[in-house]
Parts: C-alpha cells; sequence; structure tokens
C-alpha cells in the first residue's frame, strides 16, 4: 500500500541497508551524523497505532535488534529513538547513535548545534558504519 506524494513511498528515503518483510532500513543522510538511521514501515501508515498487533509485535522487534547493533558495534553515548512523522505522516522510526563530542549533544539533533563536532571523530565513526551495516543486514531479514 503507497500513497502518492509520499516520500517514504516514492524513493528510500537514504542508503538502503537492510530490508525485511515488512520494513525497511535506511541509513539517513545527515550532516554531522553519520549513524543515523531510519526504519521504515512498508505500508503506507501514519500511526504505530495503525499496524495490528502482529505487526506492532515485528516492527518493535526490528527497531530493538537494531538498536542493540548499533550500541554493540558503535558504543554510543546514547542512542536516541523517536517516530515523529510530522512532517512525513508515514510510520517510521528514528533511530540515532549520540556522542557526548557530536555537535548536537546532550541537545536533539533537530536542535542548534552547540559545537563543530570534531573531523577525527566523524571519521572513525563513518569507517565502523560498514560492519554495523552489514551485521544489520543479517540480523532484520525477518
Amino acid at each position: 500500500m503507497r500513497s502518492p506524494g509520499c516520500p517514504l513511498c516514492e524513493s528510500a528515503g537514504g542508503e538502503l541497508v537492510a530490508t525485511g518483510a515488512h520494513f525497511r532500513l535506511i541509513r539517513a543522510d545527515e550532516a554531522g551524523f553519520p549513524a543515523f538511521y531510519r526504519l521504515v514501515w512498508g505500508d503506507h501508515v501514519a500511526e504505530f497505532s495503525d499496524l495490528a498487533a502482529d505487526e506492532r509485535q515485528h516492527c518493535m522487534e526490528a527497531v530493538a535488534a537494531a538498536e542493540r547493533l548499533v550500541r554493540e558495534h558503535l558504543s554510543p553515548d546514547k542512542v536516541n529513538l523517536a517516530a515523529l512523522g510530522n512532517q512525513v505522516p508515514h510510520l517510521h522510526w528514528h533511530l540515532i547513535a549520540r556522542f557526548r563530542w557530536d555537535s548536537h549533544f546532550p541537545s536533539p539533533v533537530w536542535a542548534a548545534a552547540q559545537r563543530p563536532a570534531p573531523a577525527d571523530k566523524l571519521a572513525a565513526l563513518q569507517a565502523r558504519l560498514p560492519a554495523l551495516d552489514q551485521a544489520l543486514r543479517q540480523r532484520l531479514a525477518f
């Protein structure tokens, strides 16, 4: 079920990392946040409560599995999870690895930057993403 004009129905919405039976996980192109993922529900629904009980369980198992792997591979100071969808009313979860050194910490990634992010730390984080993405592909193929 797709909705014309929905950017998450009409495109991947970022770099496709993994696909499951009912969702896809993409790495979003968010400057300064290389470990910013979105788990996008396959069908166009606006709210989590639009899903059937088994679909809600499936969705949250995928979110939890992705968060666990982000934590194991990147050791972030925090993982932000959010299902806002105010601008794109298509159910999706943001999974964002956060670090004390990132440009916005401890504020949300959508707030004003607090400082520049260190280029060496961003590069080191970027270098670890291929292994994480591979683990995500293997784990989320359900």
